[in-house]
């Protein structure tokens, strides 16, 4: 991995172009990199790949341009993965937006449920968090971070088209712990199995899952399909992380590498 540090930058790249740098990137430039006229920065912007850039102007440790020089990767065709969550508290809701984006999720989008304890997301902090987990993780994109909406809004809004891996740990014994062994869902390894790679979206619960009228709802919905992530009973993030990382493995960009790796420099 290149040491040139790597910026989003908002505005479109193209060869001689400027880019005028805000406080906090000026910052990180100038004062914690300590980077000097002529220096090289990466910079990317989510529609036009990535380019290398230079430093052309520091007007003190608070604003700066970049001059844009040549492009190094071209944008390419990701995977079309949706993560929907049930917000968790502060710091667990920032570890799934920051694991999220690593994992190539294009849209993030916090879900109001019967259980969910968090209601209050800061959406535009999470866009922060996004930016910074993209630029350290060699994207060439920030996935969306969308405004909560409740479990049945999002739901009835879906397309026919996306299938929505719903991470059920439940069975469908009312007197058993966590509903027994009664119709379980498969394994999420053996239902991806030999799946193209599609439109798709992972779901993923509060802690203490969706209630009785919420699993049943899902249950019975065309496109949505229930899935188990073994035989232990996981926290939310801990459940995120890993249904991403098997579809990824099995059906997404992990299988090949769509946006091309990082050229040297």
């Amino acid at each position: 991995m290149s040491n040139i540090p790597r910026l989003f930058v908002p505005t479109d790249l193209q060869q001689d172009a400027p880019v005028a740098l805000d406080e906090a990137q000026s910052k990180y430039l100038f004062k914690v990199m300590r980077l000097n006229v002529g220096d090289p920065v990466r910079v990317f912007n989510g529609r036009h790949g990535e380019w290398k850039a230079s430093v052309k102007e520091i007007l003190g440790k608070t604003a700066g341009m970049l001059q844009v020089d040549e492009q190094t990767r071209r944008q390419g065709v990701l995977t079309d993965l949706h993560l929907y969550f049930a917000p968790l508290k502060k710091t667990r809701t920032d570890f799934v937006v920051e694991k999220a984006t690593e994992l190539g999720v294009e849209v993030i989008q916090p879900v109001i449920t019967e259980y969910t304890q968090a209601e209050r997301v800061r959406t535009d902090r999470l866009e922060r968090l996004t930016m910074e987990a993209a630029e350290q993780t060699e994207r060439l994109n920030m996935p969306r971070v969308q405004e909560p909406l409740s479990l049945i809004k999002l739901m009835s809004s879906l397309t026919d088209h996306r299938h929505v891996y719903y991470c059920d740990e439940r069975g469908d014994d009312e007197g058993a712990a966590w509903g027994g062994d009664d119709n379980r869902a498969r394994p999420m390894a053996d239902v991806l199995m030999g799946k193209p790679p599609h439109s798709a979206a992972i779901l993923i619960g509060p802690e203490g899952g969706f209630s009785p009228q919420e699993r049943s709802m899902l249950r019975k919905m065309e496109n949505v399909i229930p899935v188990s992530l073994g035989p232990r009973i996981l926290r939310a993030e801990t459940a995120a992380v890993s249904a991403l990382t098997l579809y990824q493995a099995l059906c997404g960009d992990w299988r090949a590498a769509e946006e091309g790796a990082p050229q040297d420099d």
